[in-house]
């Protein structure tokens, strides 16, 4: 195998494509708020009782201090700086009406009136790690029902029928916002996923080139095999691929806007003879490869369709073949609730999606093939640096994104998003892991102790 260089790569990153002038069609489907609801002026009797409600649960407040300042001036506070990371986070809410959604719809409620315009807070990461903290208890009642209704519930949801169609749509949603858009906080690796640091100094680029080399050295990737890449991004570890290690790469995607980025890249670099670009299902792809990379892509997968996932996986690879993938996971105890529970996340950012746990992962590999785990590595606070890089990138070029057609509303739309998924991940209420797979016939050969 070729040895990488490792970070020290990033410096010299592939060229950004400049897609400035590429603005998505409307019609490929995806979220792209435009317009806001104005916050109601009148309090009502709903609006009071769901604020009656709120306080009591927040007098249990822990892990944190949180002061509200309501329309009207009304202060309250609740829970104390008693705990190490002394979060102490403020929010001012412009409208009685964010009591009601809150209390209604939960974080899509939360979520909701914040790109509304309907309350703002001095530290948003910090009240979603401050709210995260507080949810045992909610957790556990939830779990509880999920465990009575779920046998009678999941017979009937595995009724609904795979669809590619749905998958491209669902995809769309997300993807196709617009290369352009997503330039604006992604490094030049244009790596939508986990980096992983290797010291604080690091910056975003290395971090992506790290976990690239990670992934595909955890594989063995040799010169000249023929790897499959399941979710292309915009192309950054097929180029790695081929560039560093010497393989051959088929990849696929099926976002449109993805793969026009990721083939141009291609192009411009001249690896056409090692790396072709695909825009199709993981169900279609035909033929065998020796290696298998996928890079938080399971997470776009239902959870009914798992094990046409790992069951395409598995026959693709050939007899000894090694897979490795990156997974956005929950918690065991979690996933039998959390795969048909609609939040924000699923509403506004990722339709269709399924965070799997680490058990849903394993059975459904057992069940559709004879995949082997043979390592499995957990970085969840990577994440979360990752995620709060982003969220700074995003919010430093946000006259930038107005100037390319991303209205406030999106652009409040994704900073809820960042910091709540940043604030998850702070607080391991998910994770982000690494697993290797390996086919019968990939026998370790030497004697090794990896890092």
């Amino acid at each position: 195998m070729l040895t990488p260089s490792g970070p020290d790569l990033a410096e010299v990153p592939p060229p950004r494509l400049r897609l400035v002038d590429r603005l998505p069609d409307p019609a490929a489907g995806a979220i792209r708020p435009t317009t806001v609801r104005p916050a109601p002026a009148r309090t009502t009797r709903l609006d009071t009782a769901a604020r009656t409600l709120l306080l009591r649960l927040l007098q249990e407040l822990h892990g944190g201090r949180l002061t509200i300042v309501e329309h009207d001036g009304t202060t309250t506070t609740h829970g104390d700086l008693g705990h190490p990371d002394g979060l102490d986070v403020t929010v001012r809410l412009h409208t009685a009406a964010v009591w009601r959604e809150v209390a209604g719809k939960g974080s899509r409620g939360l979520g909701e009136s914040y790109v509304d315009g309907w309350w703002t807070t001095d530290d948003l990461v910090g009240l979603m790690r401050l709210l995260v903290r507080n949810l045992d208890g909610l957790d556990r009642l939830r779990n509880r029902w999920t465990k009575v209704s779920s046998p009678v519930a999941d017979t009937w949801r595995r009724l609904r029928p795979p669809s590619k169609r749905r998958d491209r749509r669902e995809i769309a949603a997300h993807y196709d916002l617009g290369n352009d858009f997503f330039e604006l906080f992604l490094d030049p690796t244009m790596a939508y996923s986990c980096g992983l640091f290797t010291s604080p100094d690091a910056t975003l680029a290395q971090a992506q080139v790290t976990k690239y080399d990670r992934l595909l050295r955890s594989i063995d990737l040799q010169p000249g095999e023929h790897l499959l890449e399941i979710g292309t991004g915009w192309g950054g570890l097929a180029v790695h691929a081929a560039q560093i290690f010497g393989a051959r790469v088929t990849t696929t995607t099926i976002s449109v806007e993805q793969h026009r980025y990721a083939t141009e890249l291609v192009n411009l670099l001249g690896l056409q003879d090692q790396i072709t670009v695909l825009l199709d299902d993981y169900r279609d792809l035909t033929g065998t490869y020796d290696k298998l990379v996928s890079v938080e892509m399971v997470e776009a997968v239902d959870w009914r369709d798992h094990d046409a996932f790992f069951g395409a996986c598995n026959r693709l690879l050939e007899p000894g073949g090694r897979m490795a993938i990156q997974a956005i996971t929950v918690a065991d105890s979690r996933f039998a609730r959390v795969r048909h529970t609609e939040d924000f996340v699923k509403r506004h950012i990722f339709p269709g999606s399924c965070i799997p746990s680490v058990d849903a992962i394993t059975r459904s590999c057992s069940r559709s093939g004879d995949f082997w785990l043979t390592r499995l590595d957990e970085f969840p606070q990577h994440y979360a640096e990752t995620l709060h890089r982003w969220g700074q990138a995003l919010d430093a070029n946000a006259e930038e994104a107005r100037t390319r057609g991303y209205d406030d509303a999106l652009l409040r739309l994704w900073a809820f998003y960042l910091a709540y998924c940043e604030g998850a991940f702070a607080e391991r209420y998910v994770s982000l892991v690494q697993l290797v797979l390996d086919r019968p016939g990939a026998v370790p050969t030497t004697l090794e102790v990896r890092p």
